[in-house]
């Protein structure tokens, strides 16, 4: 308890410090007037319009001018560490599902049908269940909002540690648009498009459109196979605007993506961490099976490891370029497609009606062949490198509607919200390659097989799969909500009182109906009604020196398992935040500094414990299977956030964020140990994380052309990236650049852009996913960060 008041005390001291020396830059006029300091940055987490200095909620943005310094094309590209308190990684290797997490809420696996994330994606105001689909090229994005912290009022279910809301652009009415195209290093290239229409009876039209891709950073040495970490990514939208009288707007959209994507790379990091004897095999002359003996004997040795292949060699802390054994491989597929209906009517003066319809749709084809001999022992004559396909169907509807509105005194917003989702999968997991008989040198298995298909004899071609698993699950959920806040003129409009609650009732169920190609029938039935409630006290210490004191709840909704091999069911998990901030605007708005000290107590924690049957000579070879528990007691979360942005002269920013985040999980029985209590870690959050930018902006003439320079470094402390696994990823530090020549004058009103960038500028390599499960038996294996990529790009605007 005194380490948790400590934290929260931090961010109040150093409020008091500063603000004995700021006092009179507090009262100072605002940035609007002069025009040389700070810009305003407008944010929508309130359902409405405000200024980020003046939402008491801890918000960072990433700008537009932000996603093209960083040459963000997708999510993953924020897996770097921008916002260090958003952390983002692939699930497994795989660059089709995402693991997004905020504040410590980061689950392990949520790439299944009948479970969520704990924190909430949404596009323009929509939200997206699965994290299939979730690393889709972003479509003509104005801002990305990142909400710390549990948003179980306004945004609701699934957002216990924070939402992340891409906000896109509207049409406009009026001609206009921008064209941009870019070439880089791994035959990477990009075409991107987007066009206004003029508005034509009371109705605006834009077109978006896109194109990225890049080859593989690892290559694959078998010929005509897909390597690692290679991407194809299309899309295009269309919207239209109908404003048929003032007051009242219709904004239809519809998407549609496809994004052909391969793993990345697992390589084996060392061997025979433990020290033990290596055996020999020895055939068994009963059996015409090889067995593992002692050095020089024909005696059992269960404690001996397995031999290395000649052909692998532990790589240590070295990134490949190109990998030492040829594996089958094509890219993964996954498809996107949605449609949604905005309406916004203004009922009365300071009232208005919304109503968000939305239909979305994943289908995703995995073909995930990243292990390679990394992830299997080498036995002879054997099976090896595991050819991980799954196939995904989801559809989801949800509809909202919301009452935002004004009375003297009083904001408010008023709303009902349904969701209604099918998600259906089916896996298996081939092995592609096969040893020789001693291990110098291998055969590709065949895609298709002859005679019954089984566990042994199973290629990869459709038809020709052995089923491990196949489920399906339903989930509805319906919800009301308010928010109102308070701000009572006698304490002269300082203070302001905001209360808030969500009543939520889902149901969840579900099928696993195969498991090891035998047809079962494992059903779930989940269900819960919960109120999640907030209160927000904020008050104005001076004209730019806010400060807020908050308290909110949120959860993360049961379900079941489907790598279990009984389709085990798990209850929800819930949050309670406690938290205190401070936004600040300083020195005549030339500095801005945000602070935010923050306790989260989780109960239910859902933790996952997962098996792998790495032994060729099993029975159950191959088979992945993972229970879910929730764990006892409260699990603890404590943090500090500060972000600072700093404009010491014209034409030039510099800013700086940090994130500190103390995790713990009380010890959960081990379903695969007996039941033992084991500790578990919360993954993908460093303790400590850091990120700073400096951006210069320089005139060239008077014809509005400019000069724009950005570099951004990132830094991220070592952290765990299993939840059953005390073993730790490398730290890293990412440095991004770019440089353009902005708003050059071309002809009439057309303007042109060049630029050059880079991401990992230096190169730098560090593990950012690590194993250790196979030490016994082999050894850790890992996934590298992408390489040093750049490129230059040309973008006309007109």
């Amino acid at each position: 308890m005194k380490h948790s008041k400590a934290l929260l005390a931090l961010p109040l001291s150093a409020l008091v410090l500063m603000n004995a020396g700021v006092a009179h830059a507090a009262d100072a006029a605002p940035a609007e007037g002069n025009g040389t300091g700070l810009t305003d940055i407008v944010v929508t987490a309130t359902k409405r319009e405000t200024n980020l200095q003046k939402t008491p909620v801890a918000i960072s943005v990433v700008s537009e001018q932000v996603i093209k310094d960083r040459h963000v094309q997708s999510l993953i590209d924020l897996a770097d560490g921008g916002v260090p308190s958003l952390r983002v990684a692939t699930f497994e290797a795989r660059q089709s599902a995402l693991t997004v997490g905020i504040r410590g809420i980061v689950p392990f696996d949520q790439n299944q049908t009948a479970r969520d994330t704990g924190v909430g994606v949404y596009i323009d105001g929509v939200y997206l269940a699965r994290s299939q689909g979730l690393n889709a090229a972003l479509f003509d994005v104005s801002r990305i909002e990142v909400l710390k912290g549990p948003q179980g009022t306004l945004f609701g279910r699934n957002t216990e540690g924070g939402a992340v809301s891409i906000v896109t652009r509207d049409p406009s009415g009026q001609f206009g648009g921008r064209f941009s195209a870019g070439v880089g290093n791994y035959g990477s290239h990009t075409a991107e498009g987007h066009l206004d229409l003029p508005e034509f009876n009371n109705i605006a039209v834009k077109i978006d459109a896109v194109e990225q891709h890049q080859d593989a950073t690892v290559k694959n040495p078998l010929a005509g196979q897909a390597g690692w970490n290679q991407y194809e990514r299309v899309g295009g939208r269309i919207s239209a605007k109908w404003t048929p009288v003032q007051g009242f707007t219709a904004l239809l959209s519809y998407d549609k993506g496809r994004d052909e994507n391969t793993p990345n790379f697992s390589q084996l990091i060392n061997y025979n961490p433990q020290g033990r004897t290596v055996g020999q095999y020895v055939l068994n002359s009963t059996t015409n099976k090889y067995y593992l003996a002692s050095p020089g004997t024909t005696t059992a040795c269960s404690s001996c490891i397995a031999p290395l292949s000649s052909l692998v060699t532990p790589t240590g802390g070295s990134r490949l370029s190109v990998a030492p054994i040829g594996v089958p491989q094509q890219p993964s597929v996954d498809r996107t497609e949605g449609t949604s209906l905005h309406l916004n009517y203004k009922l009365m003066p300071g009232m208005e009606l919304r109503s968000i319809t939305a239909w979305r749709r994943v289908s995703t084809e995995q073909w995930d062949n990243s292990g390679g001999a990394a992830r299997t022992i080498f036995a002879p004559n054997t099976g090896f490198s595991r050819y991980s396909l799954s196939y995904l169907n989801q559809r989801q509807f949800s509809q909202e509607l919301q009452l935002v509105g004004s009375i003297p005194q009083v904001e408010y917003v008023l709303g009902a919200y349904y969701f209604n989702e099918r998600a259906q999968e089916q896996a298996s997991t081939p092995s592609s390659n096969t040893w020789n008989l001693d291990g110098t040198g291998y055969t590709i298995n065949s895609e298709t097989v002859s005679g019954t298909v089984t566990s042994s004899n199973q290629g990869w071609a459709i038809g020709q799969q052995f089923l491990q698993r196949a489920s399906q699950a339903y989930a509805k959920s319906y919800a009301a909500f308010g928010q109102m806040t308070y701000t009572p003129e006698w304490l002269d409009n300082k203070f302001h009182l905001t209360l808030g609650g969500r009543y939520t009732n889902e149901k969840r169920n579900g099928t696993l109906y195969m498991v090891q190609g035998v047809s079962t029938n494992f059903l779930f039935n989940e269900s819960v009604s919960r109120f999640d409630p907030l209160a927000v006290a904020a008050y104005e210490l001076t004209r730019n020196v806010n400060l807020y004191a908050k308290y909110s709840t949120g959860y993360r909704a049961g379900g079941a398992n489907d790598r279990s091999q009984t389709f085990n069911s798990f209850g929800p998990e819930v949050v309670r935040s406690y938290e205190i901030g401070t936004k600040m605007d300083l020195m005549d708005h030339h500095v801005r500094l945000n602070l935010a000290g923050y306790m989260m107590d989780r109960t239910g924690t859902q933790t996952d414990f997962d098996n792998v049957d790495t032994n060729p000579l099993s029975p159950t070879f191959n088979l992945h299977t993972e229970e879910t528990r929730n764990a006892p007691g409260t699990s603890k979360i404590r943090g500090i956030e500060a972000d600072l942005t700093v404009k010491p002269a014209e034409g030039v920013t510099l800013g700086a964020s940090y994130a500190y985040t103390y995790t713990f999980v009380p010890p959960t029985a081990n379903p695969f140990l007996n039941n033992a209590l084991y500790q578990v870690y919360v993954v993908y959050t460093p303790r400590n994380a850091a990120s700073a930018y400096a951006d210069y902006v320089m005139p060239v003439n008077a014809n509005g052309s400019e000069v724009r320079v950005h570099l951004d470094a990132n830094y991220a402390q070592s952290q765990y990236s299993f939840q059953n696994e005390a073993v730790k990823t490398d730290a890293s530090f990412v440095v991004n650049g770019r440089i353009a020549l902005a708003s050059v004058p071309m002809s009439g009103a057309t303007k042109a852009t060049f630029s050059v960038w880079s991401r990992n500028l230096f190169n730098t390599t560090y593990i950012y996913r690590r194993s250790g499960a196979n030490d016994a038996v082999l050894g850790d294996y890992g996934n590298f960060n992408p390489p040093r990529t750049f490129g230059g790009e040309v973008q006309i605007t007109f």
